[in-house]
């Protein structure tokens, strides 16, 4: 007989979950607010938040952790993580940082200015939010298949060149410090971008003398798309293929709580040394020292490690084989989601789940309450509440996809937690007619409001 799938890692060590009642549940989440980040972790059975920093590190990777070397200035870990990232991306110039929103702060410190536009495919929300902050726009270019939740495309992450190039042509290229290459693409779903559109982006950038940087945190995940789904590739092994895909840009910045499987860290990777020392400043102002950034010696260690063993085919496979386990759990119970399944997440359709909710009622939110009401699952919305306000109207903005993200950490949960988290989500499905009102707002903060709003419920 034909041998079954089995995970590409064993159990070393376990944390105990506990479980909660219903009525426990609906008075904790009426305390935050009705505000899933404000719920404690002992509050949540399955912890679908995020797949950012909450994965489980080798033993490799702790032992990495002993050898740690805390200098202030030119640790050996400093140059341990520099020859890792060079060996991976090609980027011989970097900048390490805490996390990933903290080298967007550095990196777009040092290119974005009042009254640019950066064009890209559907930036995430601390992407968004540093843009907008420094009163620049964001331009969204993805494709338009991303919005079509049931059409099976195999790389929903791809930008639209039609689009990309009108942005060139309207505006002046002074005005366009970069383009954004997100990878896999999380607001669309965690949709992976193909080789054939990273290399055509690219071209069609520097032809009209714009840079290209990559948002790199699932960017391994992004090369296992590639190689499953783009024919050229099939031989090719993922390490080859990152390089490949790098070698198209001028830059990147990586959130590593993510494919480099790290409870926090980031780096910039600069083609340029020019821009690196630029950028080098704004790292000293922010971050810290240009050898350590906000960073550890002991987290660098466990970072390079988590770099390699995040581009190995078979932990690939094995992470991105649970996300398809619990899509296909769903999909088959008829639960409207994002597909194919994404890399790092399942996106379920939220105004697909509750068509009777109006949009001013903040559908996807109302879906992921219902959910932890159901059975403990903390995901996220993303939708009206993280898509924030107009920076000029103060209207809200309402996003073509309404989804509520389960994001699963990697090497920490099992099939049987996947299957928890499906069958309370297909409880909620087969009740849906039952939740007739949403959320108003009570309190929001000017920006990147999704993750301290106040809500009640109407």
């Amino acid at each position: 007989m034909e041998l079954p799938f089995a995970e590409s890692y064993k159990i070393k060590m376990v944390e105990p979950i506990q479980r909660s009642h219903r009525h426990e549940r609906e008075q904790w989440i009426k305390e935050a607010h009705y505000n899933l980040f404000n719920l404690r972790s002992d509050q949540v059975f399955v912890d679908l938040l995020t797949d950012s920093g909450t994965g489980a590190m080798s033993d490799r990777q702790w032992s990495e952790m002993m050898l740690g070397d805390e200098s202030y200035a030119g640790a050996s870990s400093y140059y341990k993580m520099k020859n890792a990232i060079a060996d991976i991306t090609g980027f011989e110039f970097f900048l390490p940082t805490h996390q990933g929103r903290a080298a967007e702060n550095v990196l777009f410190s040092a290119m974005v200015k009042e009254g640019d536009l950066v064009p890209g495919n559907s930036h995430f929300d601390t992407t968004k939010g540093h843009i907008e902050f420094r009163k620049a726009t964001a331009v969204d270019c993805t494709i338009d298949e991303a919005f079509d939740t049931t059409l099976d495309h195999p790389f929903k992450g791809n930008i639209d060149l039609e689009k990309l190039e009108n942005v060139f042509k309207k505006y002046p290229v002074e005005k366009i410090p970069m383009v954004i290459i997100t990878i896999t693409c999380n607001t669309s779903g965690g949709q992976p971008v193909s080789m054939q559109n990273i290399r055509e982006v690219s071209a069609l950038s520097h032809r009209y003398g714009v840079k290209v940087v990559f948002d790199s945190a699932r960017f391994a995940e992004n090369a296992y798309f590639i190689k499953k789904r783009e024919p050229a590739y099939a031989e090719i092994s993922i390490r080859k293929i990152v390089r490949e895909m790098f070698s198209y840009g001028d830059a990147m910045t990586m959130s590593s709580k993510k494919d480099a499987i790290v409870n926090m860290g980031g780096f910039i990777g600069f083609r340029e040394e020019e821009l690196f020392q630029k950028a080098s400043v704004f790292n000293i102002m922010f971050e810290g020292f240009i050898t350590y950034g906000g960073m550890s010696g002991r987290d660098m260690n466990a970072l390079a490690q988590g770099l390699y063993e995040g581009t190995e085919f078979d932990y690939l496979e094995t992470r991105i084989s649970q996300v398809a386990y619990l899509g296909k759990l769903l999909k088959d119970a008829g639960v409207p989601v994002q597909y194919p399944f994404g890399g790092h997440a399942i996106f379920v359709d939220a105004k697909r789940f509750l068509p009777h909710l109006p949009k001013e009622q903040y559908i996807a939110q109302s879906l992921a309450v219902e959910l932890y009401l159901e059975g403990g699952v903390r995901g996220v919305e993303i939708g009206t509440i993280m898509a924030d306000r107009d920076p000029v109207t103060r209207e809200n903005r309402y996003p073509n996809l309404e989804m509520v993200r389960l994001a699963i950490p990697r090497r920490t949960y099992t099939n049987n937690h996947m299957a928890y988290v499906a069958a309370s989500l297909i409880n909620v499905w087969e009740r849906r007619s039952e939740i007739r009102t949403g959320f108003r707002i009570v309190k929001e903060a000017p920006i990147l409001r999704h993750f301290t709003v106040g809500l009640e419920k109407i």
